[in-house]
Order: C-alpha cells, then structure tokens, then sequence
C-alpha cells in the first residue's frame, strides 16, 4: 500500500510540474471501444503515456464474445519537440479478455484469458493551437495470452486438452488511431 501512494504521489507532482495531455482515440470511439489516456513529459525529448481501452461488447452478432480491457504504458521519445512532430515510443501492457481469437473465426470456440505485451508505437502529433493537438499512431509487438478455450454454442467443457492455462503468443499490430488531445495545464 505504501508502493502504490508514493508511486501516486510522485506521478501526480510530475504531473502538476509539466505539460500534461488527456486523449481519447476517435477511431475506437467510433466502433464504441472506449480508448483513453494521459501523457506527460519526463524529460528534454521524453513523454510518458499510460492508457487504457475496453470493449464492453458481449459480441457483435450474438455467438462471439468480444470483450476486453486493457491497460497499456508508453514511453516515447520525440525526434523535433515534444507534442509536435514524429515520435517512437516502447510499451508495455496488459489485458484480460473473453473473445474469439482471429484463426477461430466460423467456428464455436473462444478464449476466456489474460495476457502481456511488448511492443512499439510509431506517430506523429500534430498542435492544433495551444491547448489542442492530434496523434496519430500505430504500434505493435508480442502478445502472450493465457485462456482457457470454450464452446460458445452450449457444448459442455473445454475445447481443448491443456489442465490448467492454454498459451498463445504471437507478433500482433494492436494499438492505432488518432487521439484527440487537451492540455490540461
């Protein structure tokens, strides 16, 4: 519990000191996956970015679950000035799930599980004028899902023979869009 408020105490004072942005992603918006965040600068060339992104849909036709909520923090550094101009950014993430992974598509089956991410994201922000600004961006990596497999059709147990967790790791694009931004300070 100590960990948790010092570490709170310490990102809000960085948070009060610099330039900080609150974002929301329109793409995601639009397919209503809320996608929201916050970055703040670190450093000269640094920002740091911590966001989050929930598919609340029990399915989008009545068999295949797709639900999910993940949680994603971002380091980037910018190659001109901060919020202005191309930026690379490495992250790490986490998210739990209930879906129908990708290759299961037409069939009865979905993943109930959570999992880890490593990757990249690559952009560009864009200052509208003072307070507002655009990023758009796409990013990418290694996903590590652990779930176990079920039949969406009322079939009894589990589709698979593994005991306990069912492991699936894969290079998966995961992250774009554009974030609308606001300076808070």
């Amino acid at each position: 519990m100590k960990k948790i408020f010092i570490f709170t105490l310490v990102f809000f004072s960085i948070c009060s000191h610099s330039q900080t942005y609150i974002k929301a992603n329109a793409v995601t918006a639009l397919l209503l996956v809320p996608n929201i965040g916050v970055e703040t600068s670190i450093g000269k060339k640094f920002t740091f970015q911590a966001d989050v992104m929930a598919s609340f849909w029990e399915s989008f036709n009545g068999h295949h679950p797709m639900k999910f909520y993940s949680l994603v923090t971002e380091v980037r550094y910018h190659f001109q000035e901060k919020y202005n101009g191309f930026y690379f950014g490495g992250h790490a993430g986490a998210d739990r799930y209930q879906l129908q992974k990708w290759n299961y598509w037409g069939t009865n089956k979905y993943e109930d599980g959570f999992g880890y991410k490593l990757g990249a994201t690559i952009g560009y922000e864009k200052k509208l004028n003072d307070r507002w600004l655009l990023d758009f961006f796409v990013g990418g990596g290694w996903h590590q899902g652990y779930y176990k497999g079920h039949y969406n059709d009322g079939t009894p147990g589990r589709y698979e023979n593994v005991k306990n967790w069912n492991r699936s790791g894969d290079w998966l694009p995961y992250r774009g869009g554009i974030m609308v931004s606001y300076r808070l300070n």
